[in-house]
């Protein structure tokens, strides 16, 4: 019998005692024991503390990413190992594709992220807040990885997507992982860390793995660690309510499972396209992952005269799933993951038929291709009719965690909201409509209860990623019931791993903190033309003065000529009673125009194009007669990777164009972006 280890402050150490025993979902077999007697969780959270934190905090977020990303690259080389122990869990190819693939689709995700932020090892957040009359007295936000380790307790139904859809997260960030799947499937889990160990990507301390129940992992929780919860509402709630946990006020970011429910718009009548799209998303809900998934529609809520047509055609859709081993040709979906589970389902579907009516399948009366029905974790998807929904409240507090959905009706869209709302909070919901008033109704008025609310319509269905998919760039959770945390979410997710802080002092001291250009700060002049510098030699605050230009009322004639931009204020003196111009203006776009004639150096350089403006404002009129120059700094260089090694190496740099007039007076500001090739093509 295999012995399951863990991965213990860089070594693997198997458990002693007994252990759990794990099973085949699909014979009954016992294929090994796992455990955790014995792991010193203290150290192990100190060694993530001491060894893997400043490994990952002094690394650069684009350094951080690269790494994620060479993980990837990796494991999916690997991806048919995966799949085959993946099978012992129940799990048909599809449903290992969802937990395999998707874990790993989630790494390139957050590795692809790291565009977004600067090639530094903290990251400058928001817009500079003035804080004094003169200037001199400015104040920021930055963040900081925080200094301790992320410590994840993960649920069984997906062993390697829950994994990986945070350690992506927390290794962008530049913290360390405690990972700790569920016992029953964390020999899954097990196989994909081993993997990871010895690929020698990650470095030591970034990621311990505990296969055992956990029991006291988060007794030794300090301030600066982050515990994030997959799971139950009610194991969920206990733990965030450990001392160490309210003591040290850790952040617990939980995701629990929830009530989701799925729409039928009033309009979506048998017949149409959207009818049909809300059929098959249920049916795909009840039964991929057999219904274990956090995200599985568990109410489906109905207009009152379409109950039976939904009745009908979800029974007729699930008639055809064929149940049993995912490895038997025709075989559409697999056991539950372990018989305990089967037994609790057993348990809340009995529970939910005192209010409720099953009207397709069976607990008992069903058959099973190519497994054992007596041994493995079999059960038939339940589809049941609750026709009070109202007065039968069991339906929006139990969860059967299996292929067990509810179909009840609702007179109005204001009775879809209220029933969708029962639910207490869920993770996600979903509505069919064509109809996008309907959709904007129900969107806006349900919103509050829900992390996610997906539109199916047949203009998204076939890119739509479904109900039940959520995905790395959006938030993952949802309020109340569901636990009130969000995953994920792109650079809102990698921000939940750092610490934010407003700092404080004169626009130079913040400069050199944030190296990031803060308005008002001491310039850096050199008799060298900026775009005569590499990306390398360029400083940031360095600064160019232009000479001079005095608008004309030519220079604005021809502008209207050239750019067909005859507004009034250009062009008509007669029509500017009653406006903020006192004369005929300048146009915003030719004093930038000039702006760019007066600060470019027209000789071949380094700089290699123009490649964008971020930020644009006209602060001050400019009128013919006055004098305008500039003031180009160096406000932020963005690093770039080589894609190739043919590739030129080069990186983008912002300026801020700083146009003034002849008494000082700033006249417009903004930001521009140009590619700028570097000394080292290495």
């Amino acid at each position: 019998m295999k012995n399951i280890p863990n991965y213990i402050m860089g070594k693997w150490v198997e458990h002693s005692g007994d252990g759990i025993a794990q099973y085949n979902a699909i014979t009954g077999e016992q294929i090994s024991t796992v455990g955790s007697e014995g792991l010193d969780f203290a150290a192990m959270a100190d060694y993530a503390r001491k060894v893997g934190n400043p490994a990952l905090r002094k690394m650069t977020f684009h350094e951080r990413g690269q790494m994620i990303k060479a993980l990837a690259l990796y494991l999916l080389d690997l991806k048919k190992k995966y799949y085959a122990v993946s099978a012992m869990t129940g799990a048909t190819k599809t449903d290992s594709w969802i937990d395999i693939e998707g874990g790993i689709g989630n790494l390139f995700a957050y590795a692809s992220l790291r565009r977004k932020f600067p090639n530094q090892p903290f990251y400058v957040d928001g817009e500079t807040a003035p804080l004094s009359k003169e200037g001199t007295f400015i104040g920021h936000h930055i963040m900081v990885p925080k200094r301790g380790v992320a410590i994840h307790l993960n649920a069984f139904n997906f062993p390697i997507w829950g994994m990986l859809e945070k350690i992506a997260v927390n290794f962008l960030a530049g913290m360390p992982a405690i990972v700790k799947p569920a016992e029953q499937t964390s020999y899954l889990t097990q196989v994909m860390v081993e993997d990871i160990i010895a690929s020698g990507i990650l470095p030591a301390g970034a990621l311990q793995l505990v296969c055992g129940s956990g029991i006291g992992i988060l007794d030794p929780v300090m301030s600066q660690d982050i515990v994030t919860f997959t799971g139950s509402a009610s194991t969920g709630a206990f733990l965030k309510c450990l001392p160490s946990i309210i003591n040290n006020a850790v952040p617990f970011n939980m995701e629990a499972d929830s009530l989701n429910c799925s729409i039928l718009g009033p309009d979506a009548v048998p017949g149409t396209e959207e009818f049909d799209l809300f059929i098959k998303e249920v049916r795909k809900e009840m039964t991929v992952k057999s219904g274990q998934k956090c995200t599985a529609i568990r109410r489906i809520i109905v207009p009152e005269n379409l109950v039976e047509a939904v009745q009908t055609a979800l029974s007729k859709q699930l008639s055809t799933t064929t149940l049993g081993d995912p490895a038997v040709e025709g075989v559409r979906m697999g056991p539950l993951a372990t018989r305990e589970q089967v037994e609790e389902v057993r348990a809340k579907v009995k529970e939910l038929s005192t209010e409720g009516q099953i009207v397709y399948g069976s607990l008992d009366n069903f058959e099973v291709i190519g497994g054992d029905k007596d041994k493995g974790a079999f059960m038939a998807p339940i589809l049941m009719v609750n026709n009070s929904p109202f007065q039968h409240l069991k339906v929006h507090n139990i969860e059967a965690f299996g292929p067990v959905s509810t179909i009840m009706p609702y007179k109005n869209m204001d009775e879809a909201i209220e029933l969708a709302q029962m639910g207490k909070g869920s993770l996600v919901t979903s509505i069919a409509t064509f109809d996008d008033k309907i959709a904007t109704e129900f969107v806006l008025g349900a919103a509050t209860h829900h992390g996610r609310i997906l539109v199916l319509n047949r203009e998204s269905a076939k890119e739509s990623t479904g109900h039940g998919s959520p995905m790395p760039l959006l938030t993952h959770g949802g309020p109340g019931r569901a636990g009130g945390g969000e995953e994920m979410g792109g650079m809102r997710g990698v921000m939940h791993y750092l610490q934010r802080t407003s700092i404080q002092g004169s626009p130079t001291t913040l400069t050199a903190i944030t190296q990031v250009h803060q308005y008002g700060a001491k310039y850096i002049e050199d008799d060298v033309h900026p775009f005569r510098k590499h990306f390398e030699d360029l400083r940031i605050s360095e600064t160019w003065i232009t000479h001079k230009h005095t608008v004309s009322e030519s220079d604005i004639h021809n502008f209207a000529n050239v750019s067909g931009d005859n507004f009034y204020a250009h062009m008509d003196v007669t029509s500017l009673e009653g406006t903020i111009f006192e004369k005929r203006v300048a146009h915003g776009y030719f004093v930038l125009a000039k702006a760019a004639g007066l600060f470019v150096e027209p000789r071949k350089g380094p700089v290699m194009l123009n490649y964008g403006l971020d930020e644009c404002r006209f602060v001050k009129p400019v009128y013919p007669g006055m004098t305008i120059g500039v003031r180009l700094t160096v406000k932020e260089k963005v690093d770039q990777e080589k894609k190739s090694a043919e590739d030129i190496a080069k990186g983008i740099v912002k300026w801020l164009v700083d146009i003034y007039d002849e008494t000082g007076e700033t006249v417009a500001l903004a930001t521009i972006l140009t590619m700028v090739k570097k000394l080292n093509q290495e």
